[in-house]
């Protein structure tokens, strides 16, 4: 049970506490506008986090969760600051449905989803997902096609030109200089030339 000390707005249609979220890089601005934000919009209890560059963790994002009971609503200013991914996004949402809890955005109207059909936020959230990867295999398979009909070929790049590799083996059959001399002067790392001289032997054989 939730302390009674703790007094949280309840949603007018709704009846559910709203909880703030607010996030903001630790070398952006300050959290205070979002906090104000959240408080005009009637979140009695808001969390924020500021995130370092090299910093992920985010306590308070862990703390709002735990906090959280069935019939609250999470309000954030925006998506953005509740995750940087829609992967991310995604977990965060399952989290807050799994707490029995609803999403809403006061910038994006319509993830809007209270406890009872949070479901709903989250299949669009999945869709969004899917039409992501669809896109991108799309545009992958799109621009493999192109360059296929230009004549590019497909494919990593290999390190070294048939003149390259033709002077290469040539060095190191001559023995005249280390594998480590060699792979610098192509500017390679030594495990692939190593990696080139096992596959010439095996075309030999």
């Amino acid at each position: 049970m939730r302390d009674p000390a703790d007094i949280a707005t309840r949603d007018i249609e709704t009846g559910a506490f709203l909880v703030g979220y607010a996030r903001v890089p630790a070398t952006d601005q300050d959290p205070a506008m979002q906090v104000a934000q959240l408080r005009a919009t009637g979140c009695g209890h808001i969390f924020a986090d500021r995130v370092g560059a090299t910093r992920r963790a985010h306590p308070q994002l862990v703390a709002m969760l735990k906090y959280l009971e069935p019939g609250d609503i999470v309000v954030v200013t925006r998506l953005s600051q509740l995750a940087g991914s829609i992967r991310e996004l995604l977990d965060i949402a399952g989290r807050i449905r799994e707490a029995g809890a609803g999403l809403r955005s006061l910038a994006e109207p319509w993830v809007d989803a209270p406890a009872k059909t949070g479901g709903g936020a989250l299949a669009v959230f999945a869709g969004i997902v899917g039409f992501e990867r669809s896109l991108v295999a799309e545009r992958t398979s799109a621009g493999r096609t192109a360059a296929m009909k230009r004549g590019t070929k497909v494919g990593r790049k290999p390190a070294l030109d048939p003149a390259q590799l033709d002077h290469m083996y040539r060095l190191v059959d001559e023995g005249n200089a280390s594998m480590q001399e060699i792979a610098t002067l192509f500017s390679i790392h030594r495990s692939t030339l190593f990696r080139l001289m096992s596959r010439r032997a095996a075309k030999v054989r």
